[in-house]
């Protein structure tokens, strides 16, 4: 009995392989079927300032004005570069 045994799980085994294998084939051609899209536009993705990812590009923001107006009491700048020679006098000599 154990050789008809044998037979008989080599016979569901070998059908369980085809099986597999078959739905592996219908599987790619599946895959193939399905339209592919390589377009730069699908892959961009955008970081917003959250750290959220979004397919949408993000908002421009509004220029920021520079030179607002200054305070009346407020001192003037001075200007940052001062130009040294050798016969500069100061204060303390």
């Amino acid at each position: 009995m154990s050789k008809n045994q044998n037979t008989f799980i080599k016979k569901q085994k070998a059908e369980l392989k085809k099986r597999k294998k078959r739905e592996k084939q219908e599987k790619m051609a599946a895959r193939k079927d399905q339209p592919k899209s390589g377009d730069l536009d699908d892959m961009i993705a955008y970081v917003d300032e959250f750290g959220n990812i979004s397919d949408t590009p993000p908002e421009p923001e509004p220029p920021k004005k520079e030179n607002a107006p200054r305070p009346q009491n407020a001192p003037r700048p001075q200007n940052t570069q001062q130009k040294f020679n050798r016969n500069t006098k100061f204060k303390n000599e």
